[in-house]
């Protein structure tokens, strides 16, 4: 065969091979100090999503993860969802779910994360009016203990996924210290968003080892350099940056969340060029050590 027709076969191949990414070895992600597991928060592609679900589905492949947390099944079945997930060879580890639903009927949630193959059901945002006030939060507690209770008969383990306002003050300490320390350990845990703690001016770190066993999960985020935080729970989209290029101390986090042994950690971007910076922070965490 012509020479240059194997090479255009060879760069057609370098060009198109999900290996690129590193999804046939299954190593994106993952170096010689931190190991994963790690996936990725679909709510990333979210306007991806909104235009072909499937394509989408291939481009999370493509990237190299094995492991997605949901956030809906973009008007699919979970049946349907779930299936197109798997001949992806993608796994859904967790998703979250709105408040409103686990309040009103918790027993459906656990009955659709069941269907979904779910490890891990929860939610991101407890409704509040203004600052987050101890009768919110102890709401939540209640509504937070019911859930575990629904999903823990069904096997999946029920989080919360904290989001910055739960940070002030209570007493000598938090309302998260009271979210935590009242939701029962055997029925609620907790998934540590990075940048909703530095956002309030906390310290992961900090807080992992205050709370070492109920954080399981950990959304990687980092928090573009000079942005000042806030209690609100919120912050512009374009502040999500590239792992490593903003304001975290990632070897510091990642060595305490190893030594906690966090289960799952997932790559969050909510910024309109996630696609493009996914993969960046993907190369990050393959090179960063401690």
């Amino acid at each position: 065969m012509n020479r240059c027709i194997l090479l255009s076969i060879g760069l057609a191949c370098l060009t198109t091979s999900p290996s690129v990414f590193g999804a046939s070895s299954g190593s994106a992600g993952t170096g010689p100090s931190f190991k994963g597991p790690i996936g990725l928060q679909l709510y990333s592609l979210r306007a991806e999503f909104t235009r072909n679900v499937p394509a989408t589905v291939q481009k999370v492949k493509n990237m190299g993860f094995k492991y997605v947390e949901l956030a809906g099944t973009h008007n699919l079945s979970p049946d349907r969802f779930k299936t197109m997930l798997a001949d992806a060879g993608l796994k859904p580890v967790s998703g979250h779910f709105p408040y409103e639903r686990y309040k009103a009927d918790p027993d459906a949630v656990a009955k659709e994360a069941k269907a979904l193959g779910l490890e891990y059901a929860g939610c991101a945002w407890i409704p509040h009016q203004g600052d987050f006030d101890e009768a919110e939060c102890r709401d939540a507690i209640a509504t937070f203990n019911k859930a575990g209770e629904a999903l823990k008969k069904q096997g999946i383990k029920f989080f919360y996924h904290v989001h910055g306002y739960e940070f002030l003050p209570h007493g000598k300490d938090t309302l998260l210290d009271l979210l935590i320390r009242e939701t029962k350990p055997g029925l609620v845990c907790y998934e540590m968003d990075i940048l909703w703690v530095v956002n309030p001016g906390h310290d992961p770190v900090a807080w992992m080892k205050k709370y070492p066993k109920r954080w399981e999960l950990i959304h990687l985020k980092d928090l573009k350099k000079g942005v000042k935080g806030n209690m609100n729970g919120t912050s512009d989209v374009t502040n999500d940056v590239v792992l490593g290029t903003g304001q975290m101390n990632w070897p510091a986090i990642l060595k305490a969340a190893r030594k906690i042994g966090v289960k799952y950690y997932f790559i969050e971007d909510e910024s309109p060029t996630a696609e493009q910076q996914v993969p960046q922070s993907l190369k990050f965490l393959e090179n960063v050590s401690w």
